[in-house]
């Protein structure tokens, strides 16, 4: 597979929705990746059927997720195994340091905001689609048509590489700026990001995870795989505001608190049932 085709990077689907392809880029990213070597088919398939996802489903899954980019096949006499393509396992790379670095830790804000404006028309919705999804993965919103923000002035080189690989680069403007004397800096992030239902996402994450104690085997994988799997929306969800612009109370920081205590405390025994899968 040449190293140029890029894997297609798919909007985050709704929380506890558990659809095979996001499960498999779950999985890929949590157990095939760190490992660096192939893995059967029979073992992906056998690790999405615990989460009732029937044969020929899971099948399709690696075949799609091949498609875009993210696997190549390899035949081994009668049997077949997948391997991630240097492009698969760079994007997987950045959303697993996203991932599992989100939450880790607060930075002090000095109140400057960057501002990027970029105009797409409105006949090309695929493309206002993309740059809607990619900036907001990369922590932006838009409380205005065509107007990009994010208090984490030091993305700006990640946006000018979304922009330059859609190529819109040439066309738009970014600048840095504090808040000025008209109208509000809170309505400003109100509308930019709706962090009421961020916040909901939040609590129905604590609530799941909180009381939950897996024993060995298949249970353990199971929980692991589903941490992760609610987790990694959070980074294309929660822009990470300073905590001067969020609500009293967010639970937020809960919520990462949780998931990196249970990650830490699964990880050795959910690998182990993984390796067993694979073996």
């Amino acid at each position: 597979m040449a190293e140029s085709v890029r894997p297609v990077v798919s909007r985050r689907r709704e929380l506890g929705d558990v659809s095979a392809r996001s499960l498999l880029t779950t999985m890929l990213g949590e157990y095939v990746l760190p490992q660096g070597t192939p893995v059967w088919t029979s073992a992906l398939v056998d690790a999405l059927a615990m989460f009732g996802v029937e044969e020929k489903s899971a099948r399709q899954a690696l075949a799609r997720t091949a498609a875009e980019g993210w696997l190549a096949s390899e035949r081994v006499g009668r049997r077949v195994r997948w391997v991630l393509t240097p492009p698969g396992r760079r994007l997987l790379t950045e959303g697993a340091q996203r991932i599992y670095d989100f939450g880790s830790g607060e930075r002090a804000w000095d109140g400057t905001w960057l501002v990027v404006l970029v105009s797409v028309p409105e006949s090309k919705r695929d493309l206002r689609h993309r740059v809607r999804t990619r900036l907001t993965w990369a922590g932006f919103g838009s409380p205005e048509p065509g107007v990009w923000i994010t208090p984490h002035a030091d993305r700006e080189a990640e946006a000018l590489g979304v922009l330059k690989e859609l190529g819109l680069a040439d066309d738009a403007m970014s600048f840095t700026a504090t808040y000025g004397a008209v109208g509000s800096e809170a309505a400003m992030v109100t509308r930019a990001w709706d962090l009421s239902e961020v916040e909901d996402r939040y609590e129905a994450f604590i609530d799941e995870f909180t009381g939950l104690r897996p024993p060995d085997g298949d249970a353990v994988l199971q929980a692991q795989t589903m941490l992760v799997h609610e987790w990694r929306r959070f980074p294309f969800l929660d822009p990470r505001l300073p905590p001067k612009l969020l609500p009293p109370g967010w639970s937020g920081a809960k919520a990462a608190g949780l998931f990196h205590s249970r990650h830490a405390e699964w990880s050795t025994a959910a690998q182990r049932r993984w390796e067993q899968l694979e073996g």
